[in-house]
């Protein structure tokens, strides 16, 4: 019987290895060199136990008590050898012989993967299961604690940007602006303009939310007219015979002045006026006009045309998305700016209300569990393969040594066990033997 006592080790691949590539070889040198010495241990004491048979058979006859001894060694032996063969016939053949029904692991490597996700996906990929666990976990306002925390916002701004920024690197702007553009032009340029512009300036003007514009504009005029005395008053020079003496126009000029001056004034102060009457009967008729005149729709569309054609459109989806683009990078770059410490501020607020409403923790504890569930409703049989499938590409000799490196020093209890259990039956079985017979 020949015992591997050196730790097994795996060749590194060549580069640069991890630190969980380096921890797990770590890991797997010490399990090696504990397996090694409980297979020491577990040897010594067979070996033992043929030295005291062999001293108690040859001197049984001087010493009559001897027999029981070896007895007791010979039954020690028995076990020993017994549960060394248990044990090996798990993940090889016993010295190197092919004997029936042994060399299990290797031999049923893609049963035992096979059974090994069977096992998983009935007894753990349970959606009752799953949804207990996480009911009793309360992921809502452990989350909600952690959000609240120093370091939580802080943490999900930080990786919120990461994503933008990545986001932004994925993505082609010829695309994102193509789809802008078919946007604006699906939903800006393909329907008619007329009617809907009619329909809200109907809204608007039957409301009177216009006169406080034609207010604005009447005082401007009413401005002008006031500090413009003398352009009014050339005008009417420049707008009369030539024969008419030039003391005349500056008379004409300064009554028609007065005049016009009087009339805005006069428009101004009264809100019945005729001309604001007209201005709101011409408003009015322009807000039918566009719904109903086919002309005026024409028109409406003529003007859409000149003003968003095809050039115009694509520098608006391009000015449109750089200016978003610049103004998510800077924003998401600069922690003191104004959207990233809302952010965080929004991450505080939603985590302590995790924490202090009930109501609202429930109801994300109970999504998170349904989510859960269904994804294991869905994939269980997914998930599960993917242990038979991992398994299936293992090569048998490696599966075999990985699984006795994790679990091959309890087994080897097994065999030390054996020895103890088969010296004691050993000596109970002469003894009572020895009782009976003599």
């Amino acid at each position: 019987m020949q015992v591997n006592t050196e730790p097994t080790t795996v060749p590194a691949a060549p580069g640069r290895v991890s630190n969980t590539e380096a921890e797990a070889a770590s890991s797997d040198a010490l399990k090696a060199a504990a397996l090694g010495r409980m297979k020491l241990l577990a040897l010594a004491m067979l070996i033992a136990m043929a030295v005291i048979f062999v001293f108690a058979f040859a001197l049984q006859e001087e010493y009559p008590w001897l027999q029981y001894v070896r007895a007791a060694a010979e039954g020690g032996m028995v076990g020993a050898l017994a549960d060394w063969f248990a044990v090996t016939a798990l993940f090889k053949y016993p010295m190197g012989i092919r004997i029936p029904h042994t060399a299990i692991i290797p031999r049923r490597k893609d049963q035992i993967g096979a059974s090994l996700g069977e096992f998983v996906e009935t007894n753990f990929l349970s959606e009752q299961v799953v949804q207990e666990k996480l009911a009793s976990v309360d992921i809502a306002r452990k989350a909600g604690s952690w959000l609240a925390g120093p370091g939580g916002a802080e943490r999900v701004a930080k990786e919120g940007a990461a994503v933008i920024r990545g986001a932004f690197k994925v993505l082609n702007d010829d695309d994102v602006q193509a789809v802008i553009e078919g946007m604006v032009r699906k939903h800006l340029l393909a329907p008619p303009w007329g009617p809907p512009v009619g329909r809200l300036a109907e809204r608007i003007f039957a409301d009177g939310h216009h006169h406080t514009l034609v207010d604005l504009l009447i005082d401007r005029t009413v401005d002008w007219v006031a500090q413009n005395h003398e352009t009014v008053s050339r005008l009417v020079s420049q707008r009369s015979p030539q024969w008419v003496p030039q003391f005349v126009d500056g008379l004409v000029g300064d009554k028609v002045y007065v005049e016009v001056l009087k009339f805005v004034r006069a428009v101004q102060t009264d809100p019945q006026h005729q001309v604001r009457k007209s201005i709101d009967t011409y408003l009015n008729d322009l807000a039918q006009d566009l719904q109903h005149d086919p002309v005026m729709i024409a028109r409406a569309e003529g003007i859409k045309a000149q003003v968003l054609g095809d050039p115009e459109v694509r520098e608006l989806a391009s000015r449109t998305w750089g200016t978003m683009k610049r103004a998510l990078l800077d924003a998401v770059d600069d922690p003191r700016s104004e959207l990233t410490i809302k952010f965080k501020a929004a991450v505080r607020d939603f985590g302590s209300r995790l924490v202090d409403d009930e109501e609202l923790a429930g109801k994300v504890n109970a999504w998170i569990g349904d989510a859960a569930g269904y994804l294991v409703k869905t994939y269980r049989s997914d998930i599960a393969a993917v242990i038979t499938e991992t398994v299936a590409r293992w090569d048998a000799e490696e599966t075999s040594r990985k699984i006795e490196l994790q679990v091959g020093k309890d087994l080897q209890f097994i065999r030390i066990n054996g020895t103890v259990v088969g010296a004691l039956a050993g000596c109970g079985i002469f003894t009572v033997a020895h009782l009976i017979f003599g």
